[in-house]
């Protein structure tokens, strides 16, 4: 490089730093207002950002330190083996939010009951829902993982500590998200105008605009499910895989966490299956703080999620941690899915109609 290059390059990064759009900043740019209640989500996401952070910090050491690794000994509500990196994220999450002022309760995955934040309860409107670590039996081995976020205003004063405002369907949202802990770590969030992603930048420890109004491709070639559990699903799902082997263009990305496999379908297009099994038929994944979440995301990107029968943002669940079967990704995809699930349906009311005339 020559000495008249150099002042050029230096000028040009430069001007790349003068132009970083910030998560905080990018929040209070889409709702054009500095209002209370935009402050208020522009300090939401930034303490999200910083739970992720941290979290991040701590999985990029995670071989290195004490108790990152391994589980724990215990199962948490879902009766599922608990991670250490679980218990850590949890933590990491109330940590953060305890001294916000803003959120009165959280609850997820890890947590049978909402976890109260009273000093914060006189002013805190807010409730954050969440997964802490999405796919944590991926952390041992050093593969990709995520975080899943909604926010949900609070509504009337839950004196009684019960939560039901809770118990609502996924319209009730007013922001969600995900944090992807890969090669970089990615946050990506929607308050109802768009989806937007950011990468953090270790070197200013700041979330930096990386892709502005983000459309899924109306279909795409990957389908990501489980086929292990082959066996275990309903017809209508196995004639759907089978359908995907006998046509070309199709091809199979699963990598048993949540957030990869739909950040990959949010920029590649395809679907996501986690249907229902003959063990658990309504379910894996949890409603609030996954399957909701995602869905509200996914179709500010213009796709589609549902149980397959029912749009998963109509759903309403009855209790913190209801289960939900999830189809999600690409408008066509998702349609093609449940259309074999429709075409099975039909087929045992017809059956049934003629049993009965019989």
């Amino acid at each position: 490089m020559t000495d008249v290059d150099q002042p050029l390059a230096l000028d040009h990064e430069h001007a790349l730093d003068r132009n970083y759009m910030t998560l905080s900043r990018h929040v209070l740019q889409q709702l054009h207002s500095f209002s209370a209640d935009a402050q208020d989500l522009s300090a939401l996401m930034t303490r999200i950002a910083l739970a992720g952070k941290l979290i991040a910090r701590r999985l990029t050491r995670a071989g290195l330190v004490e108790d990152a690794l391994g589980f724990t000994g215990r199962t948490n509500v879902q009766g599922e083996a608990v991670k250490k990196m679980d218990i850590f994220a949890n933590q990491v999450f109330i940590s953060v939010f305890e001294q916000s002022g803003l959120v009165c309760r959280l609850a997820s995955e890890e947590m049978e009951k909402p976890y109260y934040i009273p000093e914060n309860c006189p002013v805190g409107r807010y409730t954050l829902l969440y997964d802490p670590i999405d796919g944590s039996s991926n952390v041992d081995i050093n593969l990709n993982v995520g975080s899943i976020f909604s926010i949900r205003k609070q509504e009337g004063d839950d004196a009684d500590g019960t939560a039901t405002d809770l118990l609502q369907d996924g319209h009730k949202q007013i922001a969600a998200g995900y944090i992807l802990y890969g090669p970089s770590t990615m946050l990506v969030y929607s308050i109802g105008t768009g989806v937007h992603a950011f990468t953090l930048d270790p070197s200013i420890g700041e979330f930096i605009l990386a892709n502005e109004n983000i459309q899924v491709p109306t279909h795409g070639p990957v389908y990501s499910v489980n086929e292990g559990n082959f066996w275990q699903w309903d017809e209508s799902i196995r004639d759907y895989i089978r359908y995907v082997h006998r046509h070309e263009g199709y091809t199979a990305r699963y990598s048993g966490a949540l957030v990869g496999d739909i950040h990959r379908i949010l920029f590649q297009g395809g679907v996501f299956l986690y249907p229902g099994t003959i063990k658990n038929p309504e379910g894996k994944l949890r409603l609030l703080y996954e399957s909701a979440p995602l869905a509200f995301l996914i179709e500010q990107a213009g796709g589609n999620a549902s149980t397959g029968t029912q749009a998963i943002l109509d759903v309403v669940p009855d209790k913190i941690h209801t289960r939900t079967p999830l189809v999600i990704g690409s408008k066509e995809d998702v349609a093609l899915v449940e259309s074999f699930i429709q075409e099975h349906l039909r087929e045992q009311r017809d059956k049934a109609i003629l049993t009965s005339q019989s």
